[in-house]
């Protein structure tokens, strides 16, 4: 076995394991990565790229069907789902050389295809070799979670992982889960001519500010995805395709499909790393990290879904530069959520950046306010008749804690305000700003001067002053 010796090294290359590795060795670390699987992890070929091109051809079949809206005639969608799968795999392709060896042996890493294991504290075991690191990055990612549901060993079934070999659109597509993928996945092949049953043990999108998220149910029970919510799955049967599936709840619905998607979460990849001979402890979400994201063993970071956290790619990518900051620099740096966002990729989009409503009056109480700004005021979302919607922005002395946003482009405008809140800036800055016009991000200025309007428009005080002023300008 051979031995090497770096200052990072790095098990994982997926969003957050890339992003160390070529900020590291750019600055001038040595640095090896390894990687059992694909390049790229699981958003490249699996998650975030797949879907939002399985998405971007869904809309498009779907808006041939509302062209009456602009005066067009509508035309009814020929949807050949193997070139959309086509269409999946070239956006994959085309973005893959980003996330490639090549690439990052031109940074100067050196990839190791193999899996690692710890066989020391400072030691990892891949392949023929034997690495010893000054410091070492788990970026390991996560994988579907397939719960413990009878009969579903026995029957075949789909996972996001595995979605993307279909080539013919499923008849009838049963998904278990209404979490962020299952809605994504459910209002996308509806779109595409699949009938669709999302089944929810609790609520769907449960996570989610309730107004933003029935808004989002809305509009897909109108597109006719079936969602049954409360549905505690007991058992599932079939052989799949020819024979179908069943899904059995608790209260004795038998469902019955021809394709079973299971979306029920995501579940950390810790096993077969050797963590306990390496002094690194877990959780029951991942791996124990502090704020700086180091394990109990401090001389090893985890990072992105592997850290058990928020699971999103983004999330891994700031982790990166926080780990970067830390190993590379040997800079104090800590991980905060506060200004984290989500999004959720539906029609209507839906994004969360910091607390929700429900949150922020728990944490704080009366001194929070809440501002409030409707899609229908916005004249460009008017003129592209899209302008369903609403964003609501949390506000404690007159910082935001928290912003909710569902409708066209909630996830882009939502980038704003991570910023506004990633700096601790007040209302009265997002005030400040100049939105080009007809833009969809004058929503942002609009819901401050919400907030401002009241305390302006409605307040005596500053009426009496305005009047004295006006009486003695001359």
């Amino acid at each position: 076995m051979q031995k090497l010796t770096c200052d990072i090294l790095i098990l994982g290359a997926g969003s957050g394991g890339l992003s160390v590795a070529a900020g590291a060795s750019q600055m001038g670390a040595d640095v090896i990565l390894l990687e059992g699987h694909k390049m790229g992890g699981d958003c490249l070929n699996y998650g975030c790229v797949p879907s939002k091109a399985l998405i971007a051809a869904a809309d498009r079949a779907h808006m041939m069907g509302r062209l009456s809206d602009y005066g067009i005639a509508n035309v009814t969608p020929d949807v050949d789902y193997a070139a959309v799968q086509n269409h999946v795999a070239g956006v994959i392709a085309q973005i893959a050389p980003v996330d490639s060896q090549e690439r990052f042996e031109g940074f100067g890493v050196r990839v190791i295809r193999a899996y690692g294991r710890f066989v020391s504290p400072t030691e990892v075991e891949a392949g023929d070799y034997r690495i010893a690191a000054r410091r070492i990055v788990i970026a390991t990612g996560s994988s579907p979670l397939v719960p413990p549901i009878p009969g579903l060993d026995r029957v075949p079934y789909l996972t996001n992982e595995t979605l993307w070999s279909l080539d013919s659109c499923p008849d009838h597509l049963l998904i278990i889960g209404g979490g962020p993928i299952g809605m994504e996945m459910a209002q996308a092949h509806r779109r595409l001519g699949a009938k669709v049953t999302v089944l929810e043990g609790a609520k769907a999108l449960g996570r989610e500010d309730p107004e933003c998220a029935a808004r989002v149910l809305e509009a897909m029970r109108a597109e006719g995805v079936d969602v049954i919510e409360d549905a505690n799955v007991t058992r599932v049967s079939g052989s799949g395709e020819e024979g179908g599936v069943s899904v059995v709840l608790e209260d004795g619905r038998d469902i019955a499909g021809s394709h079973l998607l299971v979306a029920v979460g995501r579940r950390a990849n810790t096993e077969n790393l050797g963590l306990e001979v390496a002094g690194i402890e877990t959780t029951p979400t991942g791996i124990k990290v502090d704020a700086a994201l180091k394990t109990t063993n401090r001389k090893v970071y985890a990072i992105g879904d592997a850290a058990g956290g928020l699971m999103f790619t983004h999330v891994a990518g700031y982790h990166a530069g926080i780990v970067v900051r830390s190993a590379v620099l040997g800079l104090p740096a800590k991980a905060s959520t506060t200004h984290i966002p989500r999004a959720t990729y539906t029609r209507p989009e839906l994004a969360q950046v910091g607390m929700t409503e429900a949150e922020a009056r728990t944490a704080h109480g009366d001194s929070l306010e809440v501002a409030r700004f409707d899609f229908g005021h916005n004249d460009r979302l008017v003129a592209e008749r899209s302008a369903q919607g609403f964003i609501k922005t949390m506000v404690v002395r007159g910082r935001p804690v928290g912003v909710s946003i569902v409708g066209p482009q909630a996830g882009e405008l939502a980038n704003f305000w991570s910023m506004v809140i990633a700096n601790n800036l007040k209302m009265s800055a997002v005030s400040a700003m100049v939105s080009p016009y007809p833009t969809v991000g004058e929503i942002n200025k609009r819901v401050a001067g919400a907030y401002f309007s009241p305390r302006l428009f409605e307040n005596e005080t500053v009426k009496t002053v305005v009047r004295l002023i006006q009486r003695w300008l001359p």
